[in-house]
């Protein structure tokens, strides 16, 4: 089999210019020509095994960074973004998606956040109609999906908040197991405040800055109460830093700022309670088993697999995995892959994907092999999750969580065991969302596809009202 040609020009040149070398002091340290190096830092030339070599053992070039990163959310993200019928069946091939990604990853941005704003104004003309005669509409990029994109385009990883979080967990030694009382007494002698309990229905914390006292409702679950000391930490020991990376981000309005200085805060306190070098180890020895991880670190099962999704850290790196949380609408709230699963930016989850039949599971996590219409093969783990609730008479919201591999990292995790890997009809065909996914035999399509023409015989019909014709 070959080889796929690596075309690293960016990283090179990121890493010729950390090192303040010119092009021909670079090469020389290569071994390489500068013509050469001048070639491959435009992409046009790959790099070779052995300059590739090079560049790991002198320049700290981490290997796994290059299976899978910023270009594959990049490539996927634009390849259905141009699924969209606005751009007149112009599909690009994938070499050529992979080129743009390499060297003009901003107008690869510039061109999603265009479509979005794109999909958005064209939904409000929708309902314009409804709105005459009311006011103005008003048109406004979403800042949900703009925080969304941000944590996706950073791999879900953010080192200084990483760093400071784990740095505060080695000074407190939380080593995993009961944090609250660790937690606390450090609110209390860092910084004199005291925790209450509040029976306010709703309420699930509330700080009074005035009084120094943080009051916690008394009907949360430990890891919870746990979370809400953690995150009360993080606004009082990482608020530089977030105002730092807030200030850096560009974005385009107040709203989003906040959003995301929300998801921070909780990336902070999920970063102390579960600290990275331990929470790593802990999930490479106990095999990914998120109960048995939540049993040691005090944790929920979302907080777990949340967490897992996070372990992006170059040298450190954890099992390359997807994440994903939806409600029953098949809504998808919470979303990252390290792996070649790029979740649809638009629209529902695939209705085979084993994450629905967690509902009907109860507690049980259930697993799956499946395997998306490009041929990748995948694990897939899936569990329902309840909000715990005060009382009888009380709301409950229930969700779904995922999370997998592909399937060349599964024997890393408990999940794949008595699992018939090598069989391919073990893998049941999942996809992306109805509107990107080109299988044209699957009984669970909700609506066509994009840019494929459809037939009907008005004599008979199968499963579905309609045929998909071929290319």
């Amino acid at each position: 089999m070959a080889t796929e040609k690596l075309f690293i020009g960016r990283k090179v040149r990121g890493l010729r210019e950390n090192a303040r070398a010119t092009q021909a002091q670079f090469a020389e340290r290569l071994g390489i020509s500068a013509s050469y190096l001048n070639q491959i830092e435009n992409n046009q030339r790959p790099v070779s095994a052995s300059v590739l070599v090079t560049l790991v053992e002198k320049f700290q070039l981490d290997m796994a960074e290059l299976a899978t990163g910023e270009n594959d959310r990049l490539v996927s993200a634009v390849r259905e973004a141009l699924k969209d019928p606005l751009f007149m069946n112009y599909e690009p091939g994938l070499q050529e998606l992979k080129l743009i990604a390499q060297n003009a990853p901003g107008f690869a941005h510039a061109l999603l956040r265009a479509h979005q704003a794109y999909r958005q104004n064209s939904e409000q003309l929708v309902q314009l109609d409804d709105r005459l005669g009311r006011g103005t509409a008003q048109v406004e990029r979403t800042p949900y999906e703009e925080v969304r994109d941000f944590f996706h385009f950073v791999d879900n990883y953010v080192a200084e908040i990483d760093l400071l979080a784990e740095e505060l967990a080695q000074e407190l030694e939380i080593e995993g197991g009961e944090t609250y009382g660790i937690l606390a007494a450090h609110l209390r002698s860092r910084y004199g405040i005291h925790i209450t309990r509040t029976e306010a229905g709703g309420l699930i914390r509330h700080f009074d800055p005035a009084g120094k006292t943080l009051a916690l409702s008394s009907y949360m679950a430990a890891p919870t109460r746990s979370f809400q000391l953690a995150l009360q930490i993080a606004q009082l020991h990482a608020g530089a830093s977030i105002d730092r990376l807030l200030a850096g981000a560009g974005f385009r309005n107040a709203e989003a700022a906040e959003i995301c200085r929300i998801g921070l805060h909780n990336y902070f306190a999920a970063a102390l309670i579960l600290p990275y070098g331990r929470f790593h180890r802990a999930a490479q020895e106990l095999r990914h088993d998120l109960e048995l991880l939540a049993v040691r670190f005090g944790a929920s099962l979302e907080q777990v697999a949340h967490r897992l999704s996070t372990l992006q850290r170059p040298g450190l790196k954890g099992v390359p995995i997807f994440f994903a949380k939806i409600d029953r609408a098949g809504n998808i709230a919470k979303r990252h892959s390290a792996t070649r699963l790029q979740f649809a930016r638009f629209g529902a989850a695939c209705p085979l994907w084993n994450i629905h039949q967690a509902f009907e599971s109860s507690d049980r996590i259930v697993r799956q092999l499946a395997e998306t219409p490009d041929g990748v093969r995948y694990l897939s783990i899936a569990t329902q999750i309840e909000k715990a609730g005060a009382g009888f008479n009380t709301e409950r919201p229930r969700y779904a969580i995922a999370l997998g591999c592909e399937i060349s990292h599964a024997q890393n995790f408990v999940y794949a065991d008595t699992l018939d890997l090598g069989n391919s009809a073990s893998f049941k065909p999942i996809g992306i969302s109805c509107r990107v996914c080109e299988r044209v035999d699957c009984v669970q399509r909700a609506v066509p596809p994009l840019k494929r023409k459809l037939q009907f015989d008005h004599l008979s019909r199968g499963a579905l009202p309609y045929s998909i014709a071929d290319f």
